[in-house]
């Protein structure tokens, strides 16, 4: 049966049989990718497929290969997808999860700085709160209206050991400017993590362009894919200076050896057993959205971001009135109350700290007769 929101005549093709796949998709208008993005069939299939591939073969076939082999298909499929070589790619749980691998492999001494902005998730927030307690200083750069200041920037990154920024942010929707700021951090010899959450799935992604020493981030938000699906790339001569804390027999060379000897590249971060189920619900994914095109996606996005722009009123819009992706913040007076109102009306969107307003996340999944069905719920708020 079709679905009766879905624009079949401005909606690509691609885009409506991927939507169609999507169980959550169906009489509520889903506006809550930034947070989590709702997997279609054929993700929680594969994911499923593999713990029962997995536990009922176990008696016929090497669990452990099996495993392990999934492992490699992943780095390498998610290594292309993101413009790295595969040993410059660890399979990890979250972003919160790889910014924290970053953080304890740093030998980190009283008196070293941290830089960051105070448009973090507090994935990008906690680890360094955490490092207070050994002597390290956490700059925050101030920002405004989601843009950094380059020059106030520059100056707290001067003799920083590292700093931490978001490529998009889940705040305004605003697109950092990454190889830029990786540039003036490269100058002062501070190391680069890029959260980057928010980006794949999205917009197109090129780590070796951005050149930031590691970048971390999930497949659960715009890819659609599983929780648990994290990745985080290293860059390879980055890598051969962290020395990670959480070690196991997947991050050395030698479990038995006397002495530790971490594998080159990201692998050093990946630790001991763990279920490739969300990783194997990752690749098919990938399959999904590439099968779309991250052009067709964000052309999407861009289109009814900007209709969704168009019927908030300018002193009611956060998040800039020209497109950067689908993260929409909007000002209302009373954001927790609107989030219960819109979902009795069922209409899904998010609440944020700051700014204190609501959160729309426009997928290429959504639709024009969802975006209109949004503005009129909120319309009563001016």
């Amino acid at each position: 049966m079709a679905d009766p929101e879905v624009d079949d005549e401005t909606t690509p093709r691609e885009l409506r049989e991927l939507r169609a796949d999507v169980p959550a998709l169906g009489e509520a208008a889903y506006f809550n990718f930034g947070a989590h993005g709702p997997s279609p069939e054929r993700v929680v299939d594969a994911a499923s497929d593999f713990v029962a591939e997995h536990e009922f073969g176990s008696g016929t076939t090497d669990p452990y290969d099996h495993a392990f082999g999934t492992y490699e298909t992943v780095r390498e499929r998610v290594a292309d997808f993101v413009g790295a070589e595969p040993d410059e790619i660890a399979l990890t749980e979250s972003t919160t999860d790889g910014i924290t691998r970053i953080a304890g492999a740093i030998d980190w001494e009283p008196g070293d700085a941290v830089v960051r902005t105070d448009l973090e998730h507090p994935a990008g927030v906690l680890p360094w709160k955490r490092l207070e307690r050994e002597g390290v200083e956490v700059r925050v750069v101030e920002t405004e209206d989601g843009r950094i200041d380059r020059e106030a920037y520059a100056d707290a990154v001067a003799d920083a050991r590292l700093v931490c920024f978001s490529a998009l942010t889940w705040t305004h929707g605003t697109r950092l400017p990454v190889a830029d700021l990786v540039d003036i951090a490269d100058e002062a010899g501070a190391f680069t993590l890029v959260d980057a959450v928010q980006s794949p799935g999205q917009v197109a992604m090129d780590v070796s362009a951005w050149g930031a020493d590691a970048v971390a981030a999930a497949g659960h938000k715009w890819l659609l894919g599983p929780w648990g699906s994290g990745f985080l790339y290293v860059d390879r001569e980055a890598a051969a200076g962290l020395a990670p804390r959480a070690v196991g027999y997947r991050s050395v060379e030698d479990p038995d050896a006397d002495e530790i000897a971490f594998k080159a590249g990201a692998k050093r971060f990946e630790v001991g057993t763990t279920t490739p189920a969300a990783h194997a619900g990752l690749l098919e994914a990938l399959d999904a959205i590439e099968a779309v095109g991250i052009s067709t996606i964000e052309d999407r996005i861009a289109s009814l971001t900007d209709r969704l722009k168009d019927g908030v009123p300018d002193d009611r819009l956060l998040s800039p009135r020209e497109y950067e992706s689908g993260l929409v913040t909007i000002d209302v007076d009373d954001p927790e109350a609107t989030v219960d109102r819109l979902a009795d009306e069922g209409i899904v969107v998010r609440s944020l700290p700051h700014p204190d307003g609501v959160r729309a996340s426009v997928h290429a999944v959504s639709t024009e007769a969802e975006i209109d069905r949004l503005v009129d719920a909120l319309a009563v708020e001016w």
